[in-house]
């Protein structure tokens, strides 16, 4: 399945993928646009609240909301923003919140990102993507489960959680690939462990940067939160942001040990080129009294010293051996002495 099919799956011509309507304390009911904007611009009252999940991929789909939704401008101007930094703002008394997560696509690596845009109100929630995230597709499960929320604030606050669980499994995924190193490693298996390190390491830093929500904006939040948001969401809210910080640690945590990895393999990298070097230099240097006598001796010249000797043959061997001897002592010495 290619990028464009993947993002129109599951939407509908105006681009509605999921739509609910909810009341505290019991499941989600499925609805269609029609009946959603009609809800809407019946001015409700009460506990009942809605969930639209909208593809923006359909060219219809934000004339839509702007038509029938009442969203702040900067919720449309964050759609077209080139920044998309994880954050959650108060926006005329809306919660605004800017999501990223991993693609819903097994057949993608799990660093491909894409955004999520939120817009909370009383008594809305509106979640627009371009491709299938899996934070959102895990949050739809729950709702078809027939899990019940009372608040769209606790449907952001799973959301979140949802998206600290996707990132928790992918720590832990590449934290058994880094065990797997590990034992190739102290094994003296290096095989093509660099390469395998440097992409996890590459990955994690990508979705620490992406992934992390702006502490700022969270602070802010938490401290001053919207009137119509209840104290059960804002705790809620308060412990997700601690649990996602967990997550974040792990994840620092593990860049690290796949920095120490990376750095044990490339010290026994250079020991053994060391080694290396050192056998092609002890060979060199044992070499050597034996071409100079052979280059010496192989002249064309008079007065070769040892020419009429009866022994002359072996008197050569024993100084050559002896010159090698000495040469290979001072090799290995050096050898021992660093």
């Amino acid at each position: 399945m290619n990028l464009v099919s993947l993002a129109n799956f599951g939407s509908d011509n105006v681009g509605l993928i999921n739509g609910f309507r909810f009341s505290p304390g019991e499941p989600g009911v499925a609805i269609e646009l029609p009946e959603a904007a009609e809800w809407l611009e019946s001015a409700p009252h009460g506990e009942d609240f809605l969930w639209v999940h909208l593809n923006l991929a359909r060219s219809s789909c934000e004339r839509w909301m702007r038509t029938h939704l009442d969203l702040p401008d900067e919720f449309f101007d964050a759609l077209r923003d080139g920044s998309r930094s994880t954050r959650i703002e108060q926006l005329e008394g809306k919660l605004l919140a800017v999501v990223n997560d991993v693609i819903f696509n097994f057949d993608l690596a799990s660093s491909d990102i894409s955004t999520l845009w939120v817009c909370v109100t009383p008594n809305l929630l509106v979640t627009a993507r371009l491709t299938p995230l899996r934070s959102v597709d895990k949050l739809s499960a729950a709702v078809k489960r027939g899990e019940t929320f009372r608040s769209p604030g606790e449907l952001l606050v799973h959301l979140l959680r949802d998206q600290a669980d996707v990132l928790a499994q992918i720590v832990r995924q590449t934290s058994l690939g880094a065990d797997r190193v590990e034992d190739q490693l102290l094994s003296q298996r290096l095989l093509d462990n660099r390469a395998n390190l440097g992409s996890m390491r590459r990955v994690l830093v990508r979705l620490q940067r992406v992934l992390a929500p702006e502490p700022g904006s969270l602070f802010r939040l938490l401290n001053k939160p919207p009137a119509w948001l209840n104290d059960l969401d804002v705790q809620d809210l308060r412990e997700s942001t601690e649990e996602f910080s967990v997550v974040l640690n792990d994840l620092t945590s593990l860049v690290e040990r796949i920095k120490l990895l990376q750095e044990e393999i490339a010290a026994k990298l250079n020991e053994q080129t060391n080694n290396t070097l050192f056998t092609l230099t002890v060979v060199t240097v044992l070499a050597l009294p034996i071409n100079i006598v052979a280059g010496l001796f192989g002249m064309n010249v008079g007065g070769i010293p040892l020419a009429n000797h009866r022994h002359g043959f072996w008197v050569l061997v024993l100084l050559v051996a002896t010159f090698t001897g000495i040469a290979g002592w001072w090799a290995f010495r050096r050898q021992r002495r660093y």
